[in-house]
């Protein structure tokens, strides 16, 4: 009895309480699938392997549940970029990120997303992502970026829309798309996963730096 008093309650609040917008709805869905066979091949020779650390970059996000929407980050991560200028589509991205690093606009949250409810830090210290390809495309994003992304111990193949500009002194990559957190196992134990919205926005703003020639 004192279960379906509780699930009544919880209907009601979510009746009485209003809706907040949720911000994954107006962004371009990543693609997930299964994890693909990442590239084995040597680093191209013209290749220049450009250094992404939190001084020249953001790892963003924002999630929600239905009375507000949260901002969040990273603060710990290191990663790579072998460019191949000529071609970029044959450039290669890897990244790592520290999952104890995550920091919101909330400190009770940040602390209840490290625990075993969500990223369970201890447990999964890291994410990755690895590229396995890079297209040209039309629109506003100039490629479509492919890869191997592991979050909370699941590797999936993530494809998601990017800005990539690149000058004689730096490659800018810029990123905003959204993910399921279901695709990654990340669910709430009980009812009260209901009240937190599915889609959460990634946002990515790389800027490395180049040798100047």
């Amino acid at each position: 009895m004192s279960r379906y008093l509780a699930t009544i309650s919880l209907a009601v609040l979510m009746l009485l309480i209003p809706a907040c917008a949720n911000p994954g709805a107006n962004k371009e869905k990543a693609t997930v699938g299964n994890a693909t066979q990442e590239s084995s091949s040597p680093r191209p020779a013209e290749a220049e392997t450009l250094t992404i650390t939190p001084d020249n970059s953001k790892v963003e996000f924002v999630a929600a549940k239905v009375t507000r929407s949260h901002q969040g980050s990273f603060k710990k991560f290191s990663g790579t970029i072998d460019l191949v200028a000529n071609h970029l589509e044959n450039s290669r991205v890897n990244m790592d990120i520290d999952a104890g690093s995550v920091s919101t606009d909330e400190p009770q949250l940040t602390d209840h997303l490290k625990t075993p409810d969500f990223f369970d830090v201890a447990k999964f210290p890291k994410a990755t992502f690895a590229s396995t390809k890079i297209e040209a495309k039309a629109g506003a994003a100039t490629h479509l970026i492919t890869g191997n992304f592991e979050l909370h111990g699941i590797k999936k193949s993530i494809s998601f829309p990017a800005t990539i500009q690149l000058a004689a002194d730096s490659l800018t990559v810029n990123a905003e798309f959204s993910i399921n957190r279901k695709d990654f196992g990340l669910v709430y134990p009980g009812k009260a996963d209901d009240l937190i919205r599915d889609l959460v926005v990634i946002k990515l703003s790389l800027k490395t730096p180049r040798t100047k020639r």
